[in-house]
């Protein structure tokens, strides 16, 4: 059998599809974001980056950096295993209850990804709890549709964002345990739950709250605890979930809930038995961005500002983006082979990334470009952004937003 026939059939009916996934060789420098190198072509040159999920640029900031070099220098680069092989660093245990304060739980557990943390979680409540459904909005993250088909438990898929139908299934489910899954900020359309609504109803039948904050801690509520915490309803939700590799800049993910939920996932969830821990260092600097962001709040508020710019410059040249409430731009193309021309000529002739983003991350025809503005670009940086989409909106005929 020619195995590699196999895949490099496969690879050429991706690539014919406009669906293949490139990725640019980008050198990142300390205190220069959003600035990089890209070393894309045979030579290197500096480009801006507006695609990054560093949303505030905590991941160059001078007290996580630090945070990181002295843990380094003091405890060395890896955790040495499992906490459970190892045992658990200091570090660890400063995250966890660092975490545990900033949403107002008990307790909480770290892992080494967001999609880990969410695999784990809902795979081991899903596997353990007897008799359970799980009730997933249809746009849930990948992890969280893996974790939930690992459990094999029972799910219900309700409708994006629908409280009503979530109503409508959880009664149809009747009086079996029943967990209900879903996002605050869901990361390709920007768009933002009806969080209120979904725990009222979880509430009014008995479901246990599981939501995914990866997209909003650090960027919303006065401490950054999310969207959860910003409409006061973190108190209401039994698990929250997150990430430290995105506002926070780092790398991690973690849940946190009552005591007792989080010693169950601990004690049954495989994704941490048998993972290596994060390296100490690594905790120390979340650590460190973490308490930054609970009490600054000047990073959120630039780059909402920035937000702000750029959608009303979109408007003013008449490019379509989604319209949401959170801090994603999704300038919508349609089509992915011009999605990723259009990407490829920003880099070359202009200096700005945007990487595309095309199916299955998306739906085939909604490809777009997905623009992340964050506190450190500058209105020069807004104005040569709108200039280039501007110049190839015309260029590549696409089509302009109905006023």
């Amino acid at each position: 059998m020619d195995f590699d026939a196999i895949f490099r059939g496969q690879l050429d009916a991706l690539k014919a599809e406009g669906n293949y996934r490139i990725f640019a060789e980008l050198e990142r420098r300390a205190g220069a974001f959003p600035r990089a190198t890209c070393h894309m072509g045979g030579a290197a040159r500096e480009i801006t980056v507006w695609c990054s999920n560093d949303y505030l640029g905590m991941g160059q900031h001078p007290a996580v950096v630090g945070a990181m070099v002295d843990a380094v220098k003091a405890h060395g680069t890896g955790a040495g295993g499992t906490r459970n092989i190892s045992g658990t660093n200091c570090h660890h245990l400063a995250l966890e209850r660092e975490l545990a304060d900033l949403h107002g739980k008990d307790a909480a557990l770290l892992f080494t990804s967001g999609y880990v943390s969410n695999w784990a979680a809902l795979g081991t409540l899903g596997a353990r709890i007897p008799d359970v459904v799980i009730l997933s909005d249809e746009k849930n993250h990948a992890s969280m549709i893996e974790g939930i088909r690992h459990s094999r438990a029972d799910k219900v898929i309700w409708k994006h964002n629908d409280w009503r139908d979530l109503d409508r299934k959880l009664k149809a489910v009747g009086d079996r345990p029943k967990v209900v899954a879903f996002e605050s900020v869901y990361s390709m359309d920007g768009d933002i739950a009806p969080i209120r609504e979904i725990v009222e109803v979880c509430e009014a039948h008995g479901a246990l709250s599981y939501i995914d904050e990866v997209h909003a801690v650090g960027m919303y509520g006065p401490r950054g605890g999310g969207v959860s915490e910003a409409r006061g309803l973190a108190h209401r939700i039994d698990i929250i979930e997150g990430t430290l590799g995105k506002a926070f800049g780092v790398v991690g993910g973690y849940i946190t809930g009552s005591a007792a939920l989080t010693d169950f996932i601990r004690s049954f969830a495989s994704g941490f038995i048998f993972t290596t821990a994060l390296p100490p260092a690594v905790a120390a600097a979340a650590t460190a961005s973490i308490r930054h962001l609970k009490t600054s709040d000047e990073e959120r508020r630039r780059q909402q500002a920035n937000v702000a710019k750029v959608r009303a410059r979109l408007d003013r040249l008449g490019i379509p983006h989604m319209p949401n409430e959170s801090h994603i731009i999704p300038v919508m193309i349609g089509d992915p082979v011009k999605a990723r021309m259009i990407s490829d000529i920003l880099m070359q002739d202009w200096g700005i990334y945007v990487q595309p983003i095309n199916y299955p991350t998306v739906p085939k025809g909604t490809e777009r470009l997905r623009i992340t503005p964050s506190p450190f670009h500058t209105d020069a940086d807004i104005d040569r952004l709108a200039t280039a989409l501007g110049a190839l909106w015309r260029r590549c005929a696409l089509a302009h937003a109905v006023a």
